[in-house]
């Protein structure tokens, strides 16, 4: 199955976080210390925050060359 660049750039960006959320969840489970739903929760937030997740904008113009995603 191929994907357009746009669906395949997002199926890489959600590999991404699911990883660093992943490593977060290990982190936070090594941890000494339990920590609150709420911090658990910020951390998750601040780990995907510092991907570099590039938008990638869809452009409304359909041309003879439709892609359908």
């Amino acid at each position: 199955m191929s994907f357009c660049e746009h669906c395949e750039g997002q199926r890489f960006d959600r590999a991404r976080i699911l990883r660093v959320l992943r490593e977060a969840r290990q982190k936070l489970r090594r941890a000494e210390t339990t920590c609150s739903a709420d911090q658990a929760l910020q951390s998750a937030l601040e780990a995907v925050r510092a991907l570099d997740v590039p938008h990638i904008e869809r452009f409304d113009e359909v041309g003879d060359d439709e892609v359908v995603h």
